[in-house]
């Protein structure tokens, strides 16, 4: 029995193993425990503390609950989000809609499910009830942060087979898709990474991180629901009208439905001596653990201003020996987060030591015994080097359907339409590789490499599969991490013409609503959650925010606690 909190004015009666617990003058908690249900109940609140549309946290049993009320009724869920653990209470609530501050995943209120992404896991769901203007919470005494939905097995004597290309979280999502819907048949996810799905975001800001701390799901998970991984395989090309796919041990493999889910490689450099040993690109694990050990206590150049090579520099700017950092631009991050936020995150890099040479580039690498030695720059100036690390955009993984008659654009990414099907039968697109219509944007298609929606997609495709026809509807939404200083983004701000700011960039906490024919496209924040995850679900909701409103002194619509 829970004891520690109760007072003198409690009294315990026991009847033949059944504890109740009441109180009989204060307001203190009330537990009520059986040893048959295994299940507590604690009085977390009056019924007056929330008004419709609130929230608040509570606690049972060492566990933080998110209670909500919405037209009158109380709900509770898990109070954790279930991608980092971010607590919800922070985030922003919008009918019976949660989504978390930092990552912009969003949870029902009611169900605890998960309807927009990062994440994989539900929240858990409890009893709520209201008796003498007081609001109790039942839990069961085992309680968990996250709920996984419920999934079916693989039934031997199906034989639909889903074929799944590539090992990111588009494919994941859509191997837990089919089997939540739920589907019995044959799951192969074919990887060419040595390990499971993992966190990717995670290797450019941990480089040495743990691969336990980072897989998405652990072996076992994938056993129990029949769900295969083959790693270190490749698939080379596709017969279309055979329905196989030919890996490159030269074995083939059949496919009624088939996803193509290989996301992108990074660009590699284009001048003499990037062929040389050190000169490396992130795109795995390894290329993470390597990139570490090779820089510690080096000379690091980093080539890209955007989010990897801003990340990587930022992680060894207290590992390195020396980190530069070379740009095209004036500023990083110029063309997606505009100068005055690429200046302040200059800035916070400098403060440790690392060195810009902007409106720049590499003209030559030199080496010595195959190994790099310096960097030549367009103005001449010559970099020692020890390691050069290349962040300079990213290329669709497509290569492998050259011969097929699936539609690839200008880009080389994946034609797929609303419910992320290709113009052939039966094949299917989700992540990074694809071009896709962005409801937000009037679904002028577009090719965006961020994680929320490779799983957005990912879920879209594993319904589409099974015949459920519903149309992607997400609002990008990504992050960053500097130096411990979070960015976040929503929306999506191409062609913007203003950038209409609230705060401070020099204090390192504003607001930036991005303008485009006098209404807000998308925004961005530091140290101003939820703001920016608010901004997502106005813009899901297809509400326009004004530039009128976004220079406004008043900020009440956005409903900032």
């Amino acid at each position: 029995m829970h004891v520690g909190f109760l007072g003198v004015s409690e009294i315990s009666l026991v009847f033949g193993g059944l504890n109740k617990i009441y109180l009989l003058e204060d307001d203190k908690p009330r537990m009520e425990s059986t040893n048959k249900s295994e299940e507590i109940t604690e009085m977390v609140c009056l019924q007056s503390d929330l008004q419709d549309g609130q929230m608040k946290q509570v606690v049972v049993d060492n566990h933080k609950i998110l209670l909500v009320r919405n037209k009158g009724e109380f709900t509770a869920v898990g109070g954790l989000c279930t991608h980092y653990g971010v607590p919800l209470i922070k985030g922003a609530l919008v009918g019976d809609r949660v989504r978390c501050p930092l990552h912009g995943a969003c949870f029902n209120t009611k169900t605890g499910d998960i309807e927009e992404f990062p994440g994989l896991d539900c929240l858990p769901t409890y009893k709520v009830k209201v008796e003498d203007g007081k609001v109790y919470i039942t839990a069961g005494k085992k309680m968990q942060n996250k709920r996984v939905k419920e999934m079916s097995v693989r039934v031997p004597g199906v034989s639909h087979t889903f074929v799944i290309i590539g090992g990111g979280p588009a494919s994941l999502q859509c191997a837990e898709t089919l089997r939540q819907n739920p589907n019995e048949g044959r799951i192969i996810i074919v990887s060419k990474d040595e390990q499971l799905p993992l966190d990717k975001t995670k290797l450019s800001k941990a480089m040495n991180i743990e691969i336990e701390k980072i897989l998405l799901r652990q072996g076992d998970f994938f056993q129990k629901y029949g769900i295969e991984v083959w790693t270190k395989k490749e698939v080379m090309s596709v017969d279309t009208e055979a329905k196989t796919v030919t890996l490159n041990d030269g074995t083939k493999q059949h496919y009624d439905q088939l996803l193509i889910s290989t996301g992108a490689r990074p660009r590699p450099l284009q001048c003499p001596g990037a062929e040389l040993k050190n000169v490396k690109l992130l795109q795995s694990y390894k290329d993470a653990i390597e990139i570490h050990q090779i820089s510690v206590g080096k000379r690091a150049v980093i080539v890209g201003t955007s989010f990897i090579g801003m990340e990587v520099a930022a992680y060894l700017s207290d590992k390195a020996s020396s980190v530069t950092v070379i740009g095209n631009s004036k500023f990083p991050f110029q063309s997606s987060l505009g100068p005055d936020i690429g200046k302040v995150t200059m800035q916070m890099l400098e403060e440790k030591k690392v060195k810009f040479y902007m409106c720049n580039g590499v003209t030559e690498i030199r080496g010595e015994n195959g190994k790099v030695k310096e960097v030549v720059l367009k103005n001449g100036e010559v970099l020692p080097a020890d390691i050069v690390i290349v962040g300079i955009g990213v290329i669709p993984n497509t290569d492998f359907l050259k011969g097929t008659l699936v539609e690839i654009d200008s880009q080389k990414a994946v034609v797929v339409d609303k419910f992320m099907r290709t113009n052939i039968p039966d094949i299917f697109g989700a992540g990074d590789v694809v071009s896709f219509p962005l409801p937000l944007v009037g679904h002028r298609r577009v090719n965006i490499g961020h994680w929320q929606l490779a799983q957005a997609h990912g879920r879209i495709a594993g319904l589409s599969m099974l015949n459920q026809h519903v149309p992607i509807n997400t609002v990008p939404y990504f992050w960053t991490m500097l130096l411990g200083k979070g960015i976040r983004y929503a929306g999506y701000g191409e062609g913007y013409t203003e950038i209409v700011f609230k705060g401070s960039t020099e204090e390192k906490k504003f607001l930036a609503f991005y303008i485009k024919d006098d209404q807000v496209v998308a925004a961005a924040s530091m140290n101003f959650d939820p703001a920016v995850s608010r901004v997502a679900e106005m813009l899901l909701m297809g509400k326009k925010i004004t530039k009128t409103q976004a220079q406004s002194d008043d900020l009440s619509w956005l409903q900032l606690p």
